[in-house]
């Protein structure tokens, strides 16, 4: 029986629809230039309350000002986005009736612009009717939003340049979101400075999402492994693995490995909090296009089943489990569990990460292992927890999990090796606890990868 990859039946095709962008030192500052030059007079900024008197949203402001723009300001009180707080936005945004939309903040801030634009430009009698199947009716949005453009001031989510906007789902206890080429923002204004101000632990989060979105972009199914759709406008934004997204994926995996640290630990390192920014958009492109896999699909019921984590630099939010932190969670469990679907491209990912890898037929056994270990040391080495049970799950939460997880069919698709609810079990168990809490000795060197036993079947 021939592959999947080689069925008439499955796509030979890919589509590139980036989002426009501009990067640099001072983008911030020629924001009123982009918003007169997309026609907008009146305009919806969403920001974050913290950020409001800080320097990104007055450079903003200032330059919109400038240039004669009416602004009506939406201030999130939440880190983590709800239906409510979705909700919320769009009714403020209908009222407003602006030209188009600002966001200036985290992925929460973006992806509530998305949501306000969507649901005040196309309103729907259920809120739930674009909402990403089987959580929502999946219901296409029917015609183009307003103009957006997207000013990120972490370095993390990518939110400004895809096609997805995420929520926590509160009565059903998950993370879900929308999922539409529509959704994209007109633009992406990038201005590394504006990084700047984040919190070690923030940064350290962030930058977590950037890297395993790099890495399941690049270790995702390939795009010719997806049945060809019955129209071309069907074919749906994440296409899976392909030439274009694996370039920007593989980048970004070299700059998150030699950037992450020094940025974390040194606030000061403004080049490190630069590359990590670049690191942040090549991935977000990367991943809106290609898409993402495990690591995210199961961490949606990890952020919504329980609220009593405080991560470290969010101390004034309520309890939660921030978003970067419930992906990297789970990804060197994944990665081990995926590595047998193409072990050379989980070789190179270790490598491009940092691993000291050598090119044999024992390494290609041990890619999961190589690549496992390296995040493991990564998250040691920037104070993320120690697996799931350090923010406080346990054996008998795995049911609930794998339930949560099992909802988010898109990316679970994406993934390289089939799954199934046994094995999503196995995975949350393994992501339980990584490494021995005992410290290690300052110069101590990393350990090798550890060996499968001889005979034993890998998946």
């Amino acid at each position: 029986m021939s592959s999947p990859s080689d069925s008439p039946a499955c796509d030979r095709v890919f589509t590139i629809d980036p989002v426009a962008l501009k990067y640099g030192h001072g983008a911030l500052s020629e924001l009123g230039f982009e918003a007169i030059a997309l026609g907008l007079r009146r305009i919806f900024l969403v920001t974050d309350r913290r950020l409001r008197s800080l320097p990104p949203v007055q450079t903003a402001l200032a330059s919109l000002q400038a240039a004669g723009c009416d602004v009506v300001i939406h201030e999130i009180t939440q880190l983590e986005p709800t239906d409510d707080s979705f909700k919320t936005a769009a009714a403020a945004a209908k009222e407003a009736n602006p030209d188009g939309y600002v966001s200036i903040g985290g992925g929460s801030v973006i992806d509530t612009a998305k949501a306000a634009n969507l649901y005040a430009t196309h309103p729907t009698g259920d809120f739930l009717d674009y909402v990403n199947p089987p959580i929502g009716g999946g219901k296409a949005i029917p015609g183009p939003l307003k103009p957006h453009l997207a000013c990120p001031t972490t370095a993390g989510t990518g939110s400004e340049t895809t096609a997805v906007a995420i929520f926590d789902l509160v009565g059903a206890r998950v993370k879900t979101g929308i999922s539409s080429k529509l959704l994209r923002p007109t633009k992406a204004i990038v201005d590394p400075t504006a990084t700047y101000s984040a919190p070690a632990g923030v940064v350290a989060c962030t930058g977590f999402d950037v890297l395993t979105h790099a890495l399941e972009s690049y270790t995702a199914r390939p795009f010719t492994s997806r049945l060809r759709p019955d129209s071309p406008a069907l074919r749906p934004p994440y296409q899976g693995a392909n030439p274009w997204s694996d370039g920007g994926a593989l980048r970004a995996i070299v700059l998150g490995g030699q950037y992450l640290e020094r940025a974390v630990h040194d606030p000061a390192d403004t080049e490190a909090r630069d590359w990590l920014c670049f690191a942040a958009t090549l991935a977000g492109l990367a991943f809106g296009n290609a898409g993402v896999h495990l690591p995210h699909a199961m961490s949606y019921s990890v952020a919504g089943l329980k609220h009593d984590h405080h991560a470290p630099g969010y101390q004034d939010e309520k309890a939660m489990i921030p978003h970067g932190l419930s992906v990297v969670i789970n990804a060197p469990a994944v990665f081990r569990f995926t590595a047998v679907s193409d072990p050379m491209r989980h070789l190179r990912a270790a490598q491009a990460l940092g691993a000291d890898v050598e090119f044999d037929e024992d390494a290609l056994d041990d890619a999961g292992e190589y690549l496992a270990q390296r995040l493991e040391e990564m998250m040691r080495a920037t104070g993320i927890p120690n697996g799931l049970s350090a923010l406080g799950y346990d054996h008998g939460d795995i049911p609930a999990l794998v339930e949560g997880c099992w909802q988010q069919q898109r990316l679970l698709t994406l993934s390289p090796v089939e799954v199934s609810r046994a094995d999503l079990a196995e995975l949350y168990g393994a992501a339980l606890h990584y490494w021995d809490d005992t410290p290690p000795a300052a110069t101590a060197p990393a350990p090798a990868p550890r060996k499968k036993e001889k005979g034993k079947k890998r998946r």
